[in-house]
């Protein structure tokens, strides 16, 4: 395996296997993988999807993915680090916004298994763009990560955009597609630091709905209560923040609507099982924790 980038903002990695090799890689974040060449079929949480030239993942922050390999495959691993989110006097990216964009992503990823691009323009735009990006960390000019960085804003802004656009997984029971509750879904992750708009009673209006209905009608499509979702994606977003950046308890609390420190601390403790505290010594997420496959 060839590590082009390490220990910087971005990490990338090209690498041509046989057979998969578990990869001593651990994410706090998320990798774009990239397949140059090759035919097999990916494994994330149990769920099995085939791949060939031109297929895009995203790999989980946890180890649970690996790749049966039915031929020779060419790999590129592009890594997003939290160090890729802190400003320095010579960015010119909002990095406060795009952390938000990112954890957006990896907050709900998971919901989208498989090749997670759907439009044959936006796969093409992230090919040329990791081209790119390859092409530059080769030549290794003194402003190539600035470049890079920029490039990868771009790919960012393709991978909001999809999974933005592109369903959410609903209860297995539920086998007839309803847009009303993907649309629903995108609309509380899109505004859940905004707890105001995310009240039955707005979202009822909102979504032309009784506040009795949507209530029934998000229990039965989800298999969960709307007050029960609201508050998981909430404490990903918690759990995100907690491991990747400098925001105080105060400042995710205030964000994310919860009372205070307090309630946030218990919220989280009575979902996690784990203090604030116990949480990041041990560095690995719980609520977004992905079993092995």
């Amino acid at each position: 395996m060839q590590v082009l980038q390490a220990n910087k903002p971005f990490e990338i990695q090209e690498i041509e296997l046989s057979t998969w090799l578990q990869r001593p890689v651990r994410n706090n974040f998320f990798e774009l993988v990239i397949i140059k060449a090759g035919e097999g079929t990916q494994c994330i949480n149990y769920n099995d999807y085939s791949y060939q030239a031109g297929s895009l993942f995203l790999l989980p922050p946890l180890k649970c993915h690996s790749f049966k390999i039915t031929r020779p495959t060419q790999f590129v691993f592009l890594k997003f680090t939290s160090d890729f989110f802190q400003t320095n006097a010579h960015d010119t990216m909002n990095s406060s916004e795009w952390f938000k964009g990112a954890s957006y992503i990896l907050s709900n990823y998971n919901q989208m298994p498989g090749d997670i691009i759907k439009a044959a323009m936006d796969r093409q735009h992230i090919h040329t763009l990791i081209d790119l990006i390859l092409k530059e960390q080769h030549n290794g000019s003194s402003n190539s990560t600035a470049l890079i960085k920029s490039f990868m804003v771009s790919i960012l802004e393709i991978l909001l955009r999809n999974i933005k656009q592109n369903a959410f997984q609903i209860s297995p029971a539920t086998t007839e597609k309803d847009d009303r509750i993907t649309k629903l879904l995108s609309y509380i992750n899109e505004h859940i630091s905004e707890p105001h708009l995310l009240k039955v009673e707005q979202l009822a209006k909102t979504f032309l709905l009784s506040p009795t209905y949507l209530s029934e009608f998000f229990r039965k499509k989800v298999n969960v209560s709307l007050r029960e979702y609201i508050l998981k994606t909430k404490l990903k977003l918690v759990e995100i923040r907690l491991l990747n950046s400098n925001d105080t308890l105060t400042e995710i609390a205030n964000e994310l609507g919860f009372t205070d420190v307090s309630h946030l601390s218990k919220t989280f403790k009575r979902y996690t099982g784990t203090s604030v505290r116990a949480f990041k010594q041990k560095g690995e997420y719980c609520i977004l924790k992905r079993s092995s496959c």
